[in-house]
C-alpha cells in the first residue's frame, strides 16, 4: 500500500550554490511517510476526541467517524498523500463545528447542506453584510488551512498506492451506509444543543439531495380528484369574530392519564362552558413547538417532509399559499403574533411575516423580564394592543398567543407565592399542575376582562396543548433521566396527545365534530370552520380528508389521500416543494 522507497536524489555539481531547502530535504527523506503518518495520527486523534466527547452516543460517533473515514481515504485515493488528506479533513471538520456553532448562536439552526441551495449566491453574501467579523475569521482559517495544505503537498511525496486506498474507501463508504442505517435519527432540538454539528450536517446531505431529487414532501399524483382552486378574495357576509388562538405550551388534559392526581376542577379549562374541546395529536414530546406552530399554521405535517421537519421555519420562507393566517388576511384580519421568544429564534420573523403575519411582537418589543412568564403577562399585552386596536380599526384581529407559564424545568418552584392545588404522581408533575391551574387562573381573568373592556365584539378564543410536559415521561414508561429526545413515542401513544379546546365571549361557536382523536394540521381547518368563515379550497378538502382519514393526517390508512393532496396544492402553486 505504501512506497517506502525514496528516489536517489541526482548528483548535484559542486557550484550548484546554496544547499536545499527543508521542503526539498523532507521530499528527499527516506523515512518522510513515518513523519507524515505520526503528525496525521496526532491531528487524528484530536478529532476522535472531538467526536468522543461531542457527536452523542455509540451509533452516532460510528456513523461520524465512518463518514469522516470515508471522506479521509477519498482525499487519499485522489491525492496519495496521508498528511496532506488528514490536513484538509480536519480542517473541514474545524469549519463545519465553527460555522454550525456561530449560525446557532444567533438562529439557533446548525448549518445543514440545503443552505448552499436555498441561500444561493446569498450564502456568502449574507455572512459577509451580517456578520462581518465572522466571515474576516472564516476567511482567514481557509488561507491558513491552504498554506498548510500547501506546504504538506509539496513536502510529502504521494506514496500511496491508489488501488488499496479505492479499495478502503469503498469499504468506510458501505460502512458509512450500514452506520447510518442503524443510528438514530436526527432529534427534533438537536440544532439546539451544543453537539452532534458533524454528525447533523452529514445527515444532511441525504436529505439535501431528496429535496434536489424529488421535493422536500411527499406529493405523488391524486386518483381521480378535482384540482385545487387557490381562492384570491373572501367576503363574510356579516362581521367575523375576533379570533384568538392561544398556544399553551406543554399543556396536555391530565384527565387523559388515569394515573394523573389532579384538582378536578382544572377540566373546566379544557372543556368550558358553552365550548367544545378535542383530543388533539401533535407530532413531537417534551419539546419541539415549532413542529406543532408549522402544522397549524400551515395545515401541512411536519412529519411529511421527514428529516426536513426541524428546518421548515427557514426553508419554507416564501413557498407556502394559503396558509391559516393568509386565509385570514384575505378575510380582512389584521394579523398579530405575541411571541414570548426573540424573533431571531429559528427564523421566526421571516417565517411568520411570509405566511401572513405582518406583526410580530417578541420578548424585547413585550418587555419580559425573563423568558418565564406567567400566560397574565402575555394577556395583558395582547388585551392592551386590542384596545388600541378597536379604538382606530373596525376590522377583525386575529391574535396568536405563545405562552411559557407551564414550560420545563419543573424541579424549580416557580411563582412560589401562589397558593394552588397540585398533583401527582411525583415532585416534577405536582410543580406542572400548580402551574397549569395558574393558567387556568389566567385564562379565566383574560375572558372576564374580554367581556368587560370590549363589551360590543366577539371573540372566539381557541387554546391548543404544543406537546406534553417532560412531566410525563415517567408515566409513558421512561426513566426519571430520559431527556426529550429519549423518549421515542409511537403515533398511537397517549404522550403524543394533548387537546384543542373552542371558547367564546360575546359569541356563541359551532361544535367541534367529536368522534375522533384529530391530528394537529386540521387545526387550522377547524378553527375557520369555528369562525364561520368562507372556506378557502384546500381547507374545505382538509376537512374532508380529517372526516375520511379518521381524524389523522400523516398517517392517513387511506394511503394516497395525503401525498395526492400534497400534489394538487403544488399543482395550485399553493406549495413550492424546492
Amino acid at each position: 500500500m505504501i512506497d517506502m522507497q525514496a528516489s536517489p536524489a541526482p548528483d548535484r555539481p559542486a557550484n550548484a550554490g546554496s544547499p536545499p531547502g527543508v521542503l526539498a530535504r523532507l521530499r528527499a527523506s527516506r523515512f518522510n511517510i513515518w513523519l507524515a503518518l505520526l503528525v496525521s495520527l496526532v491531528i487524528a486523534s484530536g478529532v476522535g476526541e472531538y467526536f468522543r466527547r461531542y457527536e452523542g452516543n455509540l451509533p452516532n460517533q460510528i456513523f461520524t467517524i465512518a463518514v469522516t473515514l470515508s471522506l479521509l481515504t477519498l482525499a487519499v485515493t485522489l491525492s496519495r498523500r496521508i498528511l496532506f488528506s488528514t490536513l484538509l479533513v480536519a480542517s473541514m471538520i474545524a469549519m463545519i463545528d465553527a460555522v454550525s456553532t456561530y449560525k446557532r448562536s444567533f438562529e439557533l439552526m446548525v448549518l445543514h447542506a440545503y443552505d448552499f441551495y436555498f441561500y444561493g449566491p446569498g450564502v456568502f453574501k449574507t455572512p459577509w453584510q451580517d456578520h462581518r467579523a465572522f466571515t474576516f475569521a472564516i476567511m482567514s482559517g481557509l488561507l491558513a488551512t491552504g498554506l498548510l495544505a500547501t506546504l504538506a503537498w509539496k513536502a510529502e511525496r504521494p506514496r500511496i498506492r491508489r488501488i488499496y486506498a479505492g479499495i478502503v474507501c469503498a469499504l468506510c463508504i458501505g460502512g458509512s451506509i450500514f452506520a447510518a442505517e442503524n443510528k438514530m435519527e436526527r432529534r427534533h432540538t438537536q440544532f439546539f444543543w451544543d453537539d452532534l454539528y458533524i454528525n447533523s450536517f452529514y445527515s444532511s446531505w441525504a436529505e439535501a439531495v431528496g429535496v434536489w431529487w424529488g421535493g422536500m414532501i411527499d406529493a405523488t399524483p391524486p386518483s381521480q380528484r378535482r384540482p385545487i382552486i387557490a381562492n384570491a378574495t373572501c367576503a363574510p357576509t356579516t362581521k367575523p369574530p375576533n379570533i384568538i388562538l392561544i398556544h399553551e405550551e406543554s399543556v396536555f388534559e391530565p384527565s387523559s392519564l388515569p394515573q394523573v392526581q389532579y384538582d378536578k376542577r382544572l377540566d373546566a379549562f379544557f372543556s368550558p362552558p358553552g365550548g367544545s374541546h378535542l383530543p388533539l395529536r401533535v407530532e413531537t414530546y417534551g419539546g419541539g413547538s415549532w413542529l406543532t406552530e408549522f402544522s397549524i399554521m400551515t395545515g401541512l405535517s411536519a412529519q411529511s417532509f421527514g428529516g426536513m421537519k426541524g428546518f421548515l421555519q427557514t426553508y419554507m420562507v416564501n413557498r407556502l399559499g394559503d396558509t391559516l393566517p393568509q386565509a385570514l388576511e384575505r378575510c380582512g384580519y389584521r394579523n398579530v403574533l405575541f411571541y414570548p421568544m426573540l424573533k431571531t429564534f429559528i427564523s421566526t420573523a421571516p417565517f411568520y411575516s411570509s405566511i401572513g403575519i405582518r406583526e410580530i411582537f417578541d420578548a424585547k418589543d413585550q418587555n419580559a423580564p425573563t423568558a418565564w412568564e406567567r400566560d397574565r403577562f402575555y394577556f395583558g399585552n395582547a388585551l392592551n394592543e386590542m384596545e388600541r386596536h378597536f379604538a382606530k380599526s373596525k376590522a377583525p384581529i386575529f391574535t396568536f398567543i405563545e405562552t411559557m407559564g407551564t414550560h420545563w424545568p419543573y424541579d424549580v418552584k416557580h411563582f412560589a407565592e401562589e397558593d394552588v392545588p397540585g398533583g401527582g404522581p411525583g415532585a416534577e408533575l405536582n410543580e406542572f399542575l400548580r402551574r397549569l391551574w395558574l393558567a387556568k387562573v389566567d385564562y379565566d381573568d383574560m375572558k372576564r376582562q374580554l367581556a368587560t373592556r370590549f363589551p360590543e365584539e366577539q371573540f372566539l378564543i381557541i387554546h391548543y396543548g404544543d406537546h406534553h410536559p417532560m412531566a410525563t415521561r415517567m408515566l409513558l414508561g421512561f426513566p426519571e433521566e430520559a431527556e426529550a429526545e429519549d423518549v421515542i413515542l409511537p403515533p398511537d401513544s397517549p404522550g403524543l396527545v394533548t387537546y384543542m379546546a373552542v371558547d367564546g365571549v360575546n359569541y356563541a361557536p359551532p361544535a367541534l365534530p367529536q368522534g375522533h382523536t384529530v391530528d394537529v394540521a386540521y387545526l387550522g381547518a377547524l378553527l375557520l370552520r369555528s369562525a364561520q368563515l368562507p372556506l378557502p379550497d384546500s381547507y374545505t378538502e382538509r376537512l374532508r380528508l380529517m372526516n375520511v382519514c379518521g381524524g389523522k393526517y400523516y398517517d392517513c390508512p387511506l394511503r394516497d389521500e395525503i401525498p395526492g393532496f400534497h400534489r394538487r396544492l403544488i399543482d395550485a402553486g399553493l406549495l413550492k416543494p424546492r
